[in-house]
């Protein structure tokens, strides 16, 4: 009898072991999910939006407990990692978090120049990533780990192509851009393919470069000037767009200066001024005048960092949306990264009229979405003010 009872208590022992290990180990797992940002380096304003939508996207989800999937709630961990900028740090910290940290999914990068070679990394190691801002088709080409959250390049030039066209009736363009960073230099062959297609060959007047870090313009745009163009495109960043415009006015340039979605900040106003006060940009979304979800979204970041946040915000927002949409249709965490990173991957591909406050979303088969541009114009307030919108 005696032995028995130390059997009992000898299995009921084991037994209350494997159960607080089994409890333990689920109750350790925790989700993470990476962002790849430019904290520091030409475009820290992108970081900080980024960084922000995510905080934001991360307290929801606090809020409710944590994020529930297959019936059990887990706890979301953000692993954020400043890329500087620059394609080599963006490598280094897109390797970082997916072999040390063991994220499920990477956010970001943003800008082209990181976002491709981060997707290369991506792809290398099979884990998910989504680039909220990148239209560069590189980007997600021949990479079935990887997507976006924006419309891409071939798209959006001839978008400027026609509005400009449509607009203002010019038969001859001006495009100035980096020729050092694979996002301005893409677009610009773009737009240039599509406005000779409109004008036929010849109608770009100039197509002028300059390299990254260049400050001043003048030589670029004096060429421009006696080029006889009616309108300049720039698809450059914010830092760039002030000092361009300004020189530009400053040289005599009393006609259009278009951008494109890199345009977006905030910063481009607060930096530009009246300068480019009544300018037109492709873009992903217009602040001024939103609704619904797209509106609510906008004035609790305005009321929390005290701003009206830009498409990368909004851009940000929805990708992690996405995220958590992909997480939650896997069904089931494993706690094992390598099968975990499959069965979201595969979820996310499967999304289909996601409903995001930069538009619906249906990935194709190259994980970029099927969704709209808009043009807006930066009214007299300095805000971006919808114009129009243009849909594949």
């Amino acid at each position: 009898m005696r032995k028995l009872s130390l059997c009992l208590v000898f299995v009921t022992a084991v037994i209350t072991a494997v159960s607080v290990d089994v409890w333990s180990r689920s109750r350790a797992i925790a989700i993470k999910v990476g962002l790849n940002v430019p904290l520091t380096g030409d475009i820290p304003k992108v970081g900080e939006g980024s960084k922000f939508a995510a905080q934001m996207w991360l307290e929801d989800i606090n809020k409710a407990g944590g994020l529930e999937v297959g019936g059990k709630k887990y706890p979301v961990e953000l692993v954020i990692e400043d890329n500087e900028s620059k394609a080599e740090s963006a490598v280094k910290a897109q390797t970082k978090m997916i072999t040390e940290d063991e994220v499920i999914a990477i956010v970001g990068p943003q800008a082209s120049s990181q976002a491709v070679p981060a997707g290369g990394v991506a792809q290398d190691y099979e884990t998910p990533m989504i680039s909220p801002w990148s239209t560069n088709p590189n980007t997600t080409k021949d990479r079935p780990y990887v997507f976006r959250g924006c419309f891409l390049d071939p798209f959006q030039g001839p978008v400027v192509a026609n509005f400009v066209k449509e607009k203002f009736g010019f038969t001859k363009a001006a495009v100035l851009f980096d020729v050092a960073s694979d996002y301005p230099k893409g677009l610009a062959e773009v737009f240039r393919e599509a406005w000779e297609k409109l004008n036929g060959p010849g109608s770009v007047a100039a197509y002028v470069s300059f390299t990254t870090k260049d400050t001043d313009f003048s030589s670029q745009l004096t060429k421009i000037i006696n080029s006889g163009a009616e309108f300049i495109f720039t698809p450059q960043y914010y830092n760039e767009v002030a000092l361009i415009v300004k020189q530009a006015h400053e040289l005599g340039w009393n006609k259009p200066i278009v951008g494109s979605d890199s345009w977006g900040s905030a910063e481009t106003v607060a930096l530009c001024g009246k300068d480019c006060y009544g300018l037109y940009f492709s873009t992903h979304f217009a602040a001024a005048g939103a609704q619904g979800a797209t509106k609510e979204f906008i004035d609790r970041y305005k009321e929390k960092y005290g701003y009206v946040p830009d498409d990368v915000a909004a851009l940000t927002w929805d990708s992690l949306c996405l995220v958590r949409k992909a997480i939650q249709d896997a069904g089931v965490i494993t706690g094992k990264p390598k099968q975990d990173r499959k069965a979201v991957r595969d979820a996310m591909a499967g999304i289909k009229n996601f409903k995001g406050i930069t538009g619906d979303m249906t990935f194709t088969e190259d994980g970029d979405p099927r969704k709209c541009a808009v043009i807006v114009r930066i009214n007299e307030k300095g805000e971006f003010e919808f114009h129009e919108s243009v849909c594949p």
